[in-house]
């Protein structure tokens, strides 16, 4: 049994002396410990005798260290899994904040017109073509009535004109009919009898 434990403890220093080595790191608390063992142990036939007490002592050092380590390893786990869903969170309101100052900024860069977005240039050559529509308008409206006044004005000269010739024509026929009737009284009275 002293034998098994004896080369389990040589085989642990060798894998742990092998890891010191390749990762250039400074000395681990076991490492320590193994160091101690070794240094504290006594020589027989070319071995190495070790206390068993001591070898039972760095076993429980060693699997409270390896606890510690996986302890260690879930909580840098845990902490790495909280700043990726930080990273992602803030990824999705950066991504939330572009939308935003886009859509903020199409609001700027367009007016509204009766219900529809326009861009500024759009909505000023709206507008010029608004403006240019009505100038036009206004100009054929002021062609018509100009055309139309002129055309009231002749018929109201014609009117006038009409109506002196009417009265002249009244006159004349009332001249006439007066005349005529005269004519007629005077004929009526010759056949009457009277001179």
């Amino acid at each position: 049994m002293t034998r098994q434990i004896y080369v389990i403890a040589v085989l642990l220093f060798s894998v742990f002396q092998v890891q010191a080595q390749d990762s250039l790191a400074t000395e681990t608390p076991v490492q320590d410990e193994f160091t101690k063992l070794i240094e504290g142990s006594n020589n027989y036939q070319g071995y190495k005798v070790v206390d068993y007490d001591k070898l039972i002592e760095l076993r429980n050092n060693t699997r409270e260290y390896v606890n510690d380590l996986k302890q260690e390893i879930i909580v840098q786990k845990n902490t790495v899994d909280q700043q990726n869903k930080q990273i992602n969170d803030l990824k999705e309101q950066l991504a939330s904040t572009r939308n935003d100052l886009q859509k903020v900024t199409e609001e700027k860069d367009a007016l509204m017109f009766l219900g529809m977005p326009f861009s500024k240039g759009g909505y000023k050559a709206m507008m010029w073509g608004i403006v240019g529509i009505l100038l036009l308008l206004l100009i054929v409206l002021f062609i018509k009535f100009k055309s139309s006044h002129t055309a009231t004005r002749e018929a109201r000269q014609k009117l006038q004109e009409t109506e002196k010739e009417f009265d002249t024509y009244r006159s004349k026929a009332l001249e006439k009919e007066q005349r005529l009737g005269r004519m007629l009284q005077d004929e009526r009275n010759k056949t009457n009898g009277n001179p």
